[in-house]
């Protein structure tokens, strides 16, 4: 009766347990030695309330199972982040709302598809404006400061001794410069990557980290792992904005990066033993909303959070092609 109940469609569930009720107090009146008085009594009052709380105990019983799997579905879509896709709905129980289930998780697919193709034409539309900045700040203001090194060089011969001083300061100046733009460079565009691959990549990216910021940064990197090009360039990315985010507001003395294959999966984590990630950065970070739409290009998965009693773990979960890896 239930399984036969439950395959009726919503509208009619709902006529059902009404109709159920309503002929339940009809029989009640026929059946029942019960009387009513014009005005009633004090206990006939007492009879038709206690009948009424009756129907509509059962009323609610009956109702309430039909419309639970609405109450799931509306906590699904509650719940829903379109920055972890992946989550949807069950497709199960009465009729009308399975069918309204899986007509949200078809939605969720197309929106999901076509975020997902959206976002990886924009980057890679700004991973070659990167790379065409990178290569101006090479090849133009590079050479003009190189310039600019040479001829001060030329004038060390022919400057006063009284001058000499602000010379050199000329000179560490434009030195400075000069490393400041192949940094800037470098940071745009990872030629490590591109000539000799993903591990390679991050070994020089945790070095430069721990000389500018003067962190101790242990690291181990699989050498046998190999990803896709987006992969590679996804891991690479999440690794640089955790390890500047490590240097820029953690406050920490050493960082762990790590690049794994635990089956079926790589696993890439960054580990400090800094001041810890407040819950409201989660949420209004830039580089964190970042780093999980780039996770969200490779369908890896992005989880931070504390790493033990004090600092922060990164962690990025890559599915690994079977066939290709």
């Amino acid at each position: 009766m239930h399984s036969r109940l439950s395959a009726l469609p919503l509208y009619w569930r709902v006529f059902a347990t009404n109709a159920a009720v309503l002929v339940l107090a009809f029989l009640g009146l026929v059946f029942a030695p019960v009387t009513v008085s014009v005005p009633p009594h004090f206990t006939e009052l007492v009879v038709l309330v206690a009948g009424l709380l009756v129907m509509l105990a059962i009323n609610l019983m009956l109702l309430r199972p039909a419309f639970r799997p609405l109450d799931d579905l509306a906590e699904t879509m509650r719940r829903h982040d379109p920055l972890s896709p992946g989550t949807r709905a069950r497709v199960d129980g009465e009729p009308d709302v399975a069918a309204l289930a899986r007509t949200f998780n078809d939605m969720l697919d197309r929106l999901e598809s076509e975020r997902r193709d959206s976002a990886q034409r924009a980057l890679m539309v700004q991973e070659a404006e990167r790379q065409r900045i990178a290569r101006e700040l090479h090849d133009e203001v590079g050479q003009t400061l190189t310039g600019v090194m040479l001829q001060v060089e030329g004038l060390a011969g022919a400057i006063p001794e009284e001058l000499r001083e602000q010379l050199d300061e000329l000179r560490e100046t434009a030195r400075q410069g000069t490393e400041e733009v192949r940094r800037i460079a470098r940071r745009l565009r990872p030629e490590a990557l591109e000539d000799l691959g993903l591990q390679s990549a991050l070994s020089a990216l945790a070095t430069r980290v721990a000389e500018q910021a003067h962190l101790d940064v242990s690291r181990h990197l699989d050498p046998r792992l190999t990803l896709s090009q987006p992969q590679e360039l996804v891991v690479y990315r999440v690794a640089q904005e955790a390890l500047t985010n490590v240097a820029r507001h953690a406050h920490a003395e050493h960082v762990e990066l790590r690049l794994d294959r635990v089956e079926p999966n790589a696993v890439l984590i960054v580990r400090d033993d800094g001041r810890g990630l407040e819950p409201a950065d989660l949420s209004s970070s830039n580089g964190i909303r970042g780093m999980r739409e780039r996770a969200m290009l490779i369908d890896a998965q992005l989880a931070i959070g504390p790493a033990g009693d004090r600092g922060t773990e990164v962690k990025l979960t890559i599915p690994l092609d079977p066939k290709g890896s």
